[in-house]
Protein backbone atom coordinates (compact mmCIF):
# COMPACT_ATOMS: atom_id res chain seq x y z
CA UNK A 1 0.00 0.00 0.00
CA UNK A 2 1.21 3.20 -0.87
CA UNK A 3 2.50 5.34 1.50
CA UNK A 4 0.27 9.00 2.06
CA UNK A 5 0.85 12.78 2.93
CA UNK A 6 -1.83 13.30 5.32
CA UNK A 7 -2.91 17.29 5.50
CA UNK A 8 -3.93 18.05 8.61
CA UNK A 9 -5.62 21.17 8.98
CA UNK A 10 -5.29 22.83 12.63
CA UNK A 11 -7.69 25.31 12.97
CA UNK A 12 -7.76 29.15 13.65
CA UNK A 13 -4.90 28.96 16.00
CA UNK A 14 -6.10 27.40 19.74
CA UNK A 15 -6.19 23.70 20.07
CA UNK A 16 -9.64 23.95 20.85
CA UNK A 17 -10.29 24.04 17.42
CA UNK A 18 -8.65 21.18 15.72
CA UNK A 19 -10.48 18.56 14.84
CA UNK A 20 -10.67 15.18 16.27
CA UNK A 21 -10.14 13.58 13.16
CA UNK A 22 -6.72 15.84 12.63
CA UNK A 23 -5.72 15.40 15.81
CA UNK A 24 -6.15 11.43 15.46
CA UNK A 25 -3.70 11.42 12.68
CA UNK A 26 -1.42 13.77 14.18
CA UNK A 27 -1.00 11.27 17.27
CA UNK A 28 -0.50 8.63 15.16
CA UNK A 29 2.05 10.09 12.92
CA UNK A 30 5.58 8.41 12.96
CA UNK A 31 7.03 11.79 11.09
CA UNK A 32 5.13 15.11 11.64
CA UNK A 33 5.64 18.70 9.83
CA UNK A 34 4.53 21.69 10.75
CA UNK A 35 5.17 25.69 12.19
CA UNK A 36 7.22 25.70 15.82
CA UNK A 37 4.00 26.42 17.50
CA UNK A 38 2.18 23.43 15.98
CA UNK A 39 4.81 21.38 17.01
CA UNK A 40 5.29 22.48 20.32
CA UNK A 41 1.55 22.16 20.91
CA UNK A 42 0.89 18.48 19.20
CA UNK A 43 3.71 16.75 18.57
CA UNK A 44 5.17 14.01 21.07
CA UNK A 45 9.25 13.28 21.83
CA UNK A 46 8.48 9.47 20.11
CA UNK A 47 8.09 11.58 16.64
CA UNK A 48 10.33 12.17 14.27
CA UNK A 49 9.57 16.56 13.23
CA UNK A 50 10.53 18.73 10.60
CA UNK A 51 9.20 22.80 11.28
CA UNK A 52 8.04 24.47 8.38
CA UNK A 53 10.18 28.00 8.26
CA UNK A 54 11.28 30.14 5.50
CA UNK A 55 12.99 27.47 3.92
CA UNK A 56 10.49 25.24 2.50
CA UNK A 57 12.69 22.87 0.18
CA UNK A 58 13.76 21.76 3.53
CA UNK A 59 10.18 20.34 4.96
CA UNK A 60 9.58 19.33 0.98
CA UNK A 61 12.94 17.31 1.14
CA UNK A 62 11.54 15.80 4.81
CA UNK A 63 8.74 14.52 3.32
CA UNK A 64 10.21 13.05 0.15
CA UNK A 65 12.66 11.25 2.46
CA UNK A 66 10.35 10.03 5.07
CA UNK A 67 7.61 8.66 2.35
CA UNK A 68 8.67 6.09 1.60
CA UNK A 69 9.51 4.87 5.14
CA UNK A 70 5.67 5.54 6.10
CA UNK A 71 2.53 7.99 6.27
CA UNK A 72 3.87 11.78 6.55
CA UNK A 73 1.49 14.21 8.22
CA UNK A 74 2.00 18.40 7.46
CA UNK A 75 0.37 20.31 9.75
CA UNK A 76 -0.84 23.30 8.09
CA UNK A 77 -2.81 26.32 9.83
CA UNK A 78 -6.29 26.73 9.09
CA UNK A 79 -8.19 24.85 6.42
CA UNK A 80 -5.74 23.23 4.18
CA UNK A 81 -7.58 24.04 0.69
CA UNK A 82 -7.74 27.95 1.66
CA UNK A 83 -4.04 29.49 1.04
CA UNK A 84 -1.59 26.71 2.81
CA UNK A 85 1.11 25.00 1.63
CA UNK A 86 -1.61 22.15 -0.13
CA UNK A 87 -0.98 24.35 -3.16
CA UNK A 88 3.19 23.69 -2.71
CA UNK A 89 2.78 19.92 -2.14
CA UNK A 90 0.59 19.37 -4.89
CA UNK A 91 2.94 20.88 -7.31
CA UNK A 92 5.72 18.41 -5.88
CA UNK A 93 4.19 14.78 -5.17
CA UNK A 94 1.30 13.09 -7.32
CA UNK A 95 -1.99 14.38 -5.75
CA UNK A 96 -3.03 10.61 -5.26
CA UNK A 97 -0.33 9.75 -2.73
CA UNK A 98 -2.19 13.23 -0.30
CA UNK A 99 -4.43 12.69 1.47
CA UNK A 100 -6.63 16.35 3.20
CA UNK A 101 -8.36 17.08 6.32
CA UNK A 102 -10.26 20.14 6.57
CA UNK A 103 -10.60 22.32 9.54
CA UNK A 104 -11.69 25.54 10.71
CA UNK A 105 -10.25 28.74 9.13
CA UNK A 106 -9.51 31.70 10.32
CA UNK A 107 -11.79 33.45 7.72
CA UNK A 108 -14.89 31.18 8.67
CA UNK A 109 -14.55 32.09 12.22
CA UNK A 110 -14.12 35.74 11.54
CA UNK A 111 -17.72 35.72 9.98
CA UNK A 112 -18.84 33.19 12.46
CA UNK A 113 -17.94 35.76 15.31
CA UNK A 114 -20.12 38.77 14.08
CA UNK A 115 -23.11 35.66 13.05
CA UNK A 116 -22.67 37.42 9.26
CA UNK A 117 -23.22 34.56 6.41
CA UNK A 118 -20.19 34.48 3.96
CA UNK A 119 -21.62 31.73 1.22
CA UNK A 120 -22.41 35.82 -0.67
CA UNK A 121 -19.18 37.38 0.69
CA UNK A 122 -16.10 37.73 -1.96
CA UNK A 123 -13.03 35.85 -0.26
CA UNK A 124 -9.73 37.26 -1.27
CA UNK A 125 -5.72 37.03 0.67
CA UNK A 126 -3.39 40.22 0.64
CA UNK A 127 -1.07 37.49 2.21
CA UNK A 128 1.85 37.56 -0.10
CA UNK A 129 0.01 38.46 -3.18
CA UNK A 130 -2.31 41.30 -4.19
CA UNK A 131 -6.32 40.61 -5.27
CA UNK A 132 -7.36 41.35 -9.05
CA UNK A 133 -9.15 44.25 -9.42
CA UNK A 134 -12.70 43.24 -10.13
CA UNK A 135 -12.23 41.29 -6.49
CA UNK A 136 -11.67 44.74 -5.18
CA UNK A 137 -13.93 47.01 -6.83
CA UNK A 138 -16.81 47.93 -4.72
CA UNK A 139 -20.59 47.23 -6.00
CA UNK A 140 -23.57 47.99 -3.55
CA UNK A 141 -24.38 45.58 -0.83
CA UNK A 142 -20.67 43.72 -1.85
CA UNK A 143 -19.02 41.92 1.58
CA UNK A 144 -15.20 41.40 1.50
CA UNK A 145 -13.51 38.96 3.09
CA UNK A 146 -9.82 39.61 3.25
CA UNK A 147 -6.65 37.90 4.90
CA UNK A 148 -4.02 40.24 5.48
CA UNK A 149 0.01 40.40 6.16
CA UNK A 150 2.35 43.23 7.87
CA UNK A 151 2.41 45.61 4.42
CA UNK A 152 -1.27 45.00 3.58
CA UNK A 153 -2.63 45.43 6.58
CA UNK A 154 -6.12 47.24 7.95
CA UNK A 155 -4.54 50.66 7.82
CA UNK A 156 -2.99 50.56 4.25
CA UNK A 157 -6.07 47.82 2.86
CA UNK A 158 -8.72 50.83 3.65
CA UNK A 159 -6.81 53.52 2.23
CA UNK A 160 -6.53 51.43 -0.94
CA UNK A 161 -10.20 50.45 -0.93
CA UNK A 162 -11.51 54.23 -0.93
CA UNK A 163 -8.32 55.50 -3.23
CA UNK A 164 -8.40 52.97 -5.59
CA UNK A 165 -11.14 50.61 -5.62
CA UNK A 166 -14.43 53.28 -5.38
CA UNK A 167 -15.71 52.17 -1.87
CA UNK A 168 -17.18 54.66 0.04
CA UNK A 169 -15.49 56.19 3.10
CA UNK A 170 -18.47 54.86 5.57
CA UNK A 171 -18.21 51.66 4.48
CA UNK A 172 -17.55 49.50 7.51
CA UNK A 173 -14.39 46.97 8.41
CA UNK A 174 -14.38 44.85 10.82
CA UNK A 175 -11.08 43.77 11.97
CA UNK A 176 -10.56 40.40 13.69
CA UNK A 177 -7.24 39.61 15.29
CA UNK A 178 -6.20 37.16 17.00
CA UNK A 179 -8.94 34.67 16.82
CA UNK A 180 -9.50 32.12 18.81
CA UNK A 181 -7.04 32.97 20.99
CA UNK A 182 -7.63 34.23 25.02
CA UNK A 183 -6.31 38.00 23.82
CA UNK A 184 -9.51 38.48 20.33
CA UNK A 185 -9.67 41.44 19.51
CA UNK A 186 -12.81 42.02 16.94
CA UNK A 187 -14.15 45.47 16.25
CA UNK A 188 -15.92 47.55 13.76
CA UNK A 189 -15.01 50.93 12.49
CA UNK A 190 -15.05 52.53 9.06
CA UNK A 191 -13.00 52.88 5.57
CA UNK A 192 -11.83 56.41 6.61
CA UNK A 193 -11.16 55.78 10.46
CA UNK A 194 -9.42 52.49 9.58
CA UNK A 195 -7.00 54.29 7.33
CA UNK A 196 -5.56 57.10 9.91
CA UNK A 197 -5.62 54.02 12.96
CA UNK A 198 -2.91 52.25 13.83
CA UNK A 199 -2.45 49.07 11.84
CA UNK A 200 -3.65 46.06 12.89
CA UNK A 201 -1.66 43.22 11.08
CA UNK A 202 -2.23 39.62 10.14
CA UNK A 203 -5.08 39.65 10.90
CA UNK A 204 -8.72 39.20 8.92
CA UNK A 205 -10.57 41.91 7.55
CA UNK A 206 -14.52 41.97 6.75
CA UNK A 207 -15.68 44.94 4.58
CA UNK A 208 -19.33 45.82 4.12
CA UNK A 209 -20.74 49.11 2.42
Amino acid sequence: MQNKIIVAGIGPGSVEFITPAALKQIRAAKFLVGGRRALKDFSSAEQVTCAITGDLDAALNFVREKISVDNVCVMVSGDPGYYSMLDLLRKNFPPSTIEVIPSISAMQLAFARISLPWHAATLASFHGRQPTRDVLTFAPEKILGLLTDAEFNSATISKLLVDEFNWPRNSTMTICARLSYPDEKIFTTTLELAAIAEAVKHCVLIVRA
